[in-house]
């Protein structure tokens, strides 16, 4: 028995969660498998429920959980008031630090099918496949932060400590060793002390590889290369802050954020989710891509579960979807059908029926 606690945040995180649950779900029925499933508060509803963005309740089930599909966390009304004290990102920022999730793996693998989907050329694309591993627990967003000089002055200080470094370095590194063997260490150590300890604690890592190509990179000319050559890169490792810039740009490389999934992992629970965020603007219109949750919940069962077979299954059923020419409207071009174009729900249908039955004997 595994116990997948679901955690559907804000807009179009309740939405997407569904159809990865509904997914796995299948996978359960064709593979033998028993998931226990429990729903937990964060975000906005957690703050209109209990005033805190993640409510001790919620924390309790977290760390209980074998495994945890997310959705996302937002809403407009704390982007149109900055002075609010309590946000719903806050409660993101706290469940990976008490839960020690300080490595997000991201990766960025196109379909063939969506070739077309993405605005870069499709010869520049094709056999583009980033593995990102973004450290989550430190940088600008843990650091001190405040105002001064009368409220005139604000300031967030970008910090770091070897360890952090070291742990997810070696996550890197190790990855790369069953990959194409080349790390890339994303940084600004011309002219940041931060990214100066950066490189030289990644460097030293490195020693212990050395099978592995390393290079140092600084985040404008990573920014730059990403767009320009994508299939130069195989892991990629940097900070908080960059990472999470340039996975958002990656993102391009495969069409749209509605396709990448993310796993963020430590030495315990297991937390996977989509890129995107809550995106108020199509809450509520079925219009929303569930493939990231999928793919997401996919990498859950491949990392957390080390259910290789099942994870893949999920991929073929997301191949195929998209072979046969089903889109959501993201991905969509002026080539789609309009009876290809799906609803969220009707993508998540598809992908459950694509997961072949079979006899299997149940286990635990």
């Amino acid at each position: 028995m595994k116990k997948i606690t679901i955690l559907p945040g804000d807009g179009i995180g309740k939405e997407v969660t569904a159809e990865g649950r509904k997914v796995l779900e299948k996978i359960a029925a064709t593979f033998g498998h028993q998931f226990e499933f429990n729903e937990a508060l964060i975000g906005h509803d957690a703050i209109l429920a209990t005033g805190n963005a993640l409510p001790d309740k919620t924390l309790s089930i977290l760390k209980n959980a074998d495994a945890i599909l997310f959705g996302a966390v937002g809403h407009p009304h704390y982007d149109n008031d900055p002075s609010l004290k309590v946000r719903p990102e806050q409660g993101l920022l706290k469940m990976r630090k008490e839960l020690g999730l300080y490595a997000n793996l991201r990766p960025i693998k196109l379909f063939d099918e969506l070739l077309e989907a993405s605005s870069i050329k499709p010869e520049i694309l094709k056999g583009a496949d980033i593995l990102f591993f973004r450290e989550l627990t430190g940088d600008v967003y843990f650091g001190e932060r405040g105002r001064k000089d009368n409220d005139n002055t604000a300031f967030d200080v970008m910090i770091y400590s070897r360890y952090e470094i070291e742990r997810i370095a070696h996550k890197a590194f190790t990855a790369a060793k069953n990959r194409k063997c080349h790390v890339t260490s994303v940084d600004k150590a011309n002219v940041l002390e931060s990214s100066r300890l950066w490189r030289a604690v990644v460097q030293e890592v490195s020693q212990d590889y050395p099978e592995v190509k390393l290079t140092h990179m600084f985040v404008d000319t990573a920014a730059m290369k990403l767009i320009q050559s994508p299939r130069s890169f195989d892991v990629v490792l940097t900070g908080n802050l960059f990472g999470d810039i340039l996975t958002d740009e990656a993102s391009q490389i495969a069409g749209s954020m509605g396709m990448l999934a993310s796993a963020s992992i430590g030495d315990s629970v297991g937390l996977y989710e989509p890129i995107h965020g809550s995106a108020h603007d199509i809450t509520g219109k079925g219009i929303a891509n569930p493939l990231a949750s999928i793919l997401s919940a996919a990498l859950m069962l491949d990392i957390s579960f080390n259910m290789k077979e099942e994870a893949q299954s999920i991929i073929d059923a997301v191949s195929q979807t998209l072979k046969e020419g089903f889109r959501t409207i993201d991905i969509a071009n002026n080539k789609t059908a309009k009876d290809k174009i799906l609803s969220t729900e009707e993508m998540g249908d598809r992908i459950a029926q694509g997961i072949g039955i079979r006899e299997t004997t149940p286990t635990n």
